[in-house]
């Protein structure tokens, strides 16, 4: 392969280089730029003369000043340049470039599970939910109990799941920021992909109690403690709380198994996007990618979900103009102004989310990681703005406010989606065991290190022997198979499923 690097905007004046082990000092590209030294692939070259103070371009947007004077051909490390200012909130357009409603796109399905509120699940899962964490090793045993000797009775359930998490006790359970932990788990506890309806493990005297976490919902089933919940203080010991749960969850599992695939239009779908272990090549391939998809969904009727606030922030004033009307706008700006007041309250700043990982695949700071990251809600008006926790119901691309930490927004997006989309350039093997996770890479040398691993490889785009179009459509295709259940992630595969992590910013007690 020649020497190639990639350029994403015509105003840069650094790119990436392209090629797998980097390139050594004098590889010329075709256009006569000669490296002075060796550079690793996914860093950044300079393309012209760079003086000390002077900004360093990459998507069209400065991600940091020059601490040094850069020839032609030089390495543009982290430590050679600093980071500029996050956009001003209070300065920003407020829908003054929304992109026209897009063409709708018809006749795409896929075989889903219809559920009474009008949900869709891409699953059929007996989910037994916990208030908290005390019970969690007693569902998972009875889980393991169920898989093995239930299970197999009923062939159309494809899992039994057990949703535990970390929350429930020891919290100040009253206080403002536990409204999102709370409303989290109970919108994962009615997940689409359990029928709405889930068993429900108790202690007994925790703070979260079954009817705080599933308060009366006429869109649901009724809840009912006498027949779908188990309370282990009052059952006698451990043998018996797990038949317990055992009966209930075979009563369940009768029911579920009566649920059968039927064609739905793709406008069920709720499609969760997310990066994890991004580099420099996640938003020139597999973030662009997911983009196009994405705007393939919204123009076929689905809901598709971005989030990570901190991944956005500092390229926020991209996003605003792009907003479907002005108070959409202003709801955008308010997540952002919350969590830099969230982050300032822990002595943080976004400067802290960037991992080693990022920097090792060419990501200098924050900024340069957020430019990319955006390019996952591709083109498509934001037609709403959802707060942490609050389950979303509008379609369209949708800002749904999260942490940027994998395990915590792939939580706060499972309160509403039935489909996750998890771009990575260093990888991971994250999945989530309630909806299917398509991990998509942004380098086909990840791909074919990790083949059992990866669902789908975008790296072709960086040599271009693939379009972002013509990806686009593979992905969105893929999409559909995978919510119909004719294909498997690889994460399902091997049952590689992390456990819930809600975001609670409130007190613990």
């Amino acid at each position: 392969m020649d020497p190639l690097y990639v350029k994403v905007d015509p105003r840069d004046n650094v790119a990436i280089v392209a090629n797998p082990g980097g390139l050594a000092p004098g590889d010329s590209f075709p256009d006569g730029l000669t490296l002075r030294e060796g550079i690793p692939q996914a860093h950044k070259v300079t393309l012209t003369c760079i003086p000390a103070g002077a900004p360093i371009l990459r998507y069209g947007q400065i991600i940091g000043i020059a601490t040094k004077s850069f020839s032609p051909g030089e390495w543009v490390r982290e430590d050679f340049l600093t980071l500029p200012p996050p956009p001003p909130l209070d300065h920003l357009p407020l829908a003054t470039a929304v992109p026209p409603a897009p063409e709708p796109l018809t006749g795409y399905t896929f075989e889903g599970f219809l559920n009474p509120d009008g949900s869709a699940g891409t699953k059929n899962i007996l989910g037994i939910t916990t208030t908290v964490q005390c019970v969690a090793p007693t569902v998972e045993y009875a889980v393991r109990r169920i898989q093995a000797e239930l299970l197999p009775r009923f062939p159309h359930v494809d899992d039994a799941v057990a949703i535990t998490h970390s929350y429930g006790c020891g919290v100040a359970i009253d206080a403002p920021g536990a409204r999102i932990p709370i409303a989290t788990l109970g919108h994962i506890s009615r997940h689409a992909n359990i029928a709405g309806s889930p068993l429900v493990v108790s202690l007994g005297c925790e703070k979260l109690q079954p009817a705080r976490l599933l308060p009366a919902d006429p869109a649901f089933p009724v809840f009912d403690p006498d027949q779908d919940l188990i309370r282990l203080q009052d059952e006698r010991g451990f043998a018996e709380t797990v038949a317990a749960i055992l009966r209930a969850a075979e009563r369940r599992l009768g029911q579920l198994n009566q649920r059968r695939r039927t064609t739905l239009p793709a406008s069920r779908l709720i499609v969760g996007l997310q990066c994890g272990g991004s580099d420099a090549f996640s938003g020139v391939t597999a973030n662009p990618a997911v983009g196009f998809a994405s705007d393939l969904l919204v123009r076929a009727g689905a809901t598709v979900l971005f989030g990570e606030v901190t991944e956005v922030r500092d390229a926020i004033h991209l996003l605003t103009p792009r907003c479907a009307t002005p108070d959409v706008a202003r709801a955008l700006i308010r997540e952002m102004q919350w969590y830099d007041e969230y982050l300032a309250s822990g002595a943080a700043d976004r400067a802290a989310n960037t991992t080693p990982g990022n920097k090792r695949g060419g990501l200098s700071n924050i900024v340069e990681k957020a430019l990319g990251s955006i390019a996952k809600s591709g083109r498509s008006p934001i037609a709403a703005v959802a707060s942490h926790g609050q389950k979303v119901t509008s379609p369209g691309l949708v800002f749904a406010a999260s942490p940027a930490s994998d395990f915590i927004c792939g939580t706060q997006q499972l309160a509403s989606m039935n489909m996750h989309i998890f771009t990575t350039g260093e990888g991971s093997p994250y999945g989530l065991a309630l909806v299917p996770v398509i991990k998509v890479s942004s380098r086909s040398a990840l791909a074919e290190k990790w083949p059992d691993l990866i669902d789908f490889d975008s790296g072709r785009i960086a040599t271009g022997q693939a379009t972002i179009e013509s990806t686009g459509w593979d992905l969105f295709h893929f999409i559909l198979d995978i919510a119909s259940g004719r294909k498997k992630t690889w994460a399902d595969h091997w049952g590689l499923h992390n456990p819930l992590a809600p975001f609670n910013p409130g007190p613990v007690t």
